[in-house]
């Protein structure tokens, strides 16, 4: 009888060790996913050859409480025209800034400075209908990689900077091209 008994308490331990385990679990995994970082899988050509269809890629959504976004970042934000959709695309002009697309180049006009972008590591066939674009101080001109079938900031305006989510740090999959800050401009 006793080593029934013991089985049973052992059985019992078992099980609350089990239930201790999962809250402890969910009170770190919760905040986590819910304020620090997100999954995100990529859906679309709009990217391409940066991100393709299928990536899993995580989202850190802390740190822009701390810093800014900056040009060249790839950031997940909530789509302006349907919030409940995640578009990933390219940061390409800041808040006050001026962007002026004409031809074959992207010029960013900053008080009287005027920059043209080097924008070497895309793929673009189409020139750009000429437009200026003057952002408020809460406001990003955003654009996917694969600029000849990309919807974003040429198509549906400057992104405010509340539907921002946060920048792209890993890649996860494929494990082939796995790494930290996938998208980077080097």
């Amino acid at each position: 009888m006793t080593n029934q008994a013991e089985e049973t308490n052992q059985n019992k331990k078992t099980f609350f060790e089990i239930i201790r385990f999962a809250i402890i679990t969910l009170i770190i995994v919760i905040p986590i996913r819910a304020y620090v970082a997100q999954p995100f899988i990529v859906n679309g050509a709009s990217m391409s050859p940066t991100f393709n269809t299928g990536e899993y890629l995580i989202v850190d959504e802390l740190s822009y409480y701390f810093t800014k976004p900056a040009r060249g970042e790839v950031v997940v934000f909530r789509y302006p025209n349907d919030p409940s959709k995640f578009f990933i695309k390219r940061i390409i002009g800041l808040p006050g800034e001026s962007v002026i697309l004409n031809n074959d180049e992207i010029a960013i006009m900053q008080n009287d400075d005027v920059i043209v972008l080097d924008e070497s590591y895309i793929e673009h066939n189409q020139p750009y209908d000429p437009v200026r674009v003057d952002l408020s101080e809460e406001e990003y001109f955003v654009m996917g990689d694969n600029r000849d079938v990309s919807s974003d900031s040429r198509i549906w305006g400057p992104l405010d900077d509340n539907l921002l989510r946060g920048r792209v740090v890993l890649r996860l999959l494929p494990i082939t091209k796995a790494g930290i800050w996938p998208g980077k401009i080097k």
